[in-house]
């Protein structure tokens, strides 16, 4: 039986907050006098949906719905709907978990197991367009034991599974009649959780208010939104202006409210790294010495310094190197001889021009980054100009994620991943050959068996021994037969009017904005007198 806390994979390490000052407040206040009670924040995007059973919320910290399971400020796991941390059974197999009593839902139908095997059931139907689903494969069953416990056969043991239930939980008297891919539960959620939707406006904001009769207590914040600002610049002039209390902000623009002294900035530690994608079956990108002389070619450090203005970490892999699962050793400096001589090795040879070609192919591919994404513009400009330092012409564009998503089978890709928890929560799906071309998954079709394997040990081992081996032969694997060029793990920076006690950070993932950030626990969030 587990009683006891369950570790995250990290512990947040402390928040810097630095003291910083305000212009307006949207509703005209000044940004150090707004309202307590409600809040508005600039994030850079929005979901898809709001359905846990397409995947929004899945690591958690949604404001409408609940897990099982939540995790805390340390990233352990906690008790959520949950009575207390499962009963774990025949070797790991088997986890029981007992419903906290008295929960209900926004429109105040009550919580029963029957609604958590609904959702754990329809995630796992091949007809729900959840690509998250690979996730959740170590579950056999899940059942109801009565209406306040269920319990989870799983396939075989899996390590990390109770951290897979914070995935939150959806009532089965509302989505149970709904095709859960165009259901109207999609836009207009019920959850169990501290806030209720109360308006989206597509391509603007979603509007959120308190749930009343929250089973965790009334949020103080009544109200909060989270306006819908894709480009980053736009965000900061907003958030100047007093049109937003808070906003996500890169580095160098988060910088210039330093001296605002009724702000505060949040400095928080991630998983998120930017990295590029190297397609397979793009002609160049495929070939393994182009991938590996890339690797060479580019300057990490330059990157932090002068791109991130020091909020984060050279990115030598997908694990960041202050991560107890990095493998030690693996670290590098740019190194363009090397870059070279490997190309000169594999036929690659330059031309007059600098340029290098093989059998007449150029050297040279296309790579995209979202539009309005200036941290990830400034990436792929530092990129492209390292791999010409090499020989190889890389063709910078942006575009939107629409355009994106159709080319970025052969089309290399300024992409971000990152998750907390456990390594097997970001490097199965990221890398996993059976992945290949799902979605967002795999994204650059890798196919590497050695690595495969190493996933695969990593999720079904119990012994930590062994998943530690096998998470550090996949790192020194991906050094020799890189699929992406891994260039900085990114510290998240947030900038918000200084109006309430009890804000702070978690170690982040990638997906931040909604979920993550200083409202990750913006329920328990108190007004300053």
């Amino acid at each position: 039986m587990t009683t006891r806390r369950i570790r995250g994979a990290a512990v947040a390490a402390a928040v810097a907050v630095t003291g910083v000052a305000a212009c307006s407040a949207p509703g005209g206040g000044t940004g150090g006098s707004g309202s307590a009670d409600s809040v508005v924040i600039g994030v850079a995007s929005e979901p898809d949906t709001l359905s846990p059973l397409l995947g929004y919320g899945k690591d958690g910290n949604s404001k409408l719905f609940d897990g099982l399971l939540a995790r805390d400020a340390d990233l352990e796991l906690e008790p959520a709907l949950a009575k207390a941390l499962p009963e774990v059974g025949d070797g790991g197999r088997t986890y029981t978990y007992t419903l906290r009593d008295g929960v209900e839902f926004s429109d105040g139908e009550p919580l029963t197991s029957a609604d958590v095997v609904f959702t754990y059931r329809t995630i796992l139907d091949a007809k729900t367009n959840n690509s998250y689903r690979s996730e959740l494969d170590a579950i056999k069953e899940v059942r109801a034991d009565g209406d306040r416990k269920v319990v989870f056969t799983l396939k075989y043991p899996y390590a990390p599974f109770a951290g897979r239930t914070v995935l939150p939980i959806v009532p089965e008297h509302v989505a149970g009649d709904q095709d859960p891919n165009t259901g109207s539960f999609n836009t207009e959620p019920v959850g169990t959780g501290p806030y209720v939707l109360s308006a989206w406006s597509k391509g603007e904001k979603l509007s959120f208010k308190a749930n009343p009769d929250y089973w965790g207590g009334a949020p103080k914040v009544k109200k909060f939104t989270m306006a819908i600002v894709e480009d980053d610049d736009v965000r900061a002039t907003r958030l100047r202006a007093g049109d937003l209390d808070g906003a996500v902000l890169p580095p160098n623009l988060a910088a210039a409210f330093k001296n605002d002294s009724g702000r505060k900035t949040y400095d928080a530690k991630s998983y998120d790294f930017r990295t590029v994608t190297l397609p397979t079956e793009n002609k160049v990108t495929g070939d393994r010495a182009i991938r590996q002389a890339l690797d060479a070619a580019v300057d990490r450090r330059a990157m932090v310094d002068r791109i991130l203005d020091g909020a984060g970490r050279p990115a030598y892999g997908p694990l960041p190197s202050d991560d107890p699962w990095f493998a030690k050793g693996i670290e590098r400096d740019q190194d363009l001889d090397k870059a070279k001589q490997i190309l000169d090795k594999a036929g690659w040879k330059a031309g007059d021009d600098g340029l290098r070609a093989k059998g007449g192919q150029k050297a040279a591919f296309t790579l995209l980054y979202p539009s309005g994404d200036k941290v990830r513009q400034d990436h792929a400009l530092a990129y492209a100009s390292d791999a010409k330092k090499a020989g190889m012409d890389v063709k910078v564009e942006s575009a939107t994620w629409e355009v994106i998503e159709p080319r970025m089978k052969n089309t290399a890709v300024l992409a971000g991943f990152g998750s907390t928890g456990d390594p097997d929560y970001g490097l199965y799906t990221m890398l996993h050959s059976s992945l290949a071309g799902d979605g967002f998954n795999n994204m650059g079709r890798y196919d590497n068996s050695a690595v495969d394997e190493a996933l695969d040990t990593g999720r079904r081992s119990q012994d930590e021994a062994a998943r530690k081996a096998a998470y550090d032969t996949l790192q020194r694997a991906l050094v020799k037969d890189p699929g992406y060029t891994f260039l900085t793990h990114i510290d998240h920076i947030y900038v918000l009017a200084d109006r309430w006690n009890g804000l702070t950070t978690q170690v982040e993932p990638h997906e931040h904005g909604f979920a993550s950030g200083p409202w990750w626990n913006i329920e328990t969030w108190q007004p300053k007198k």
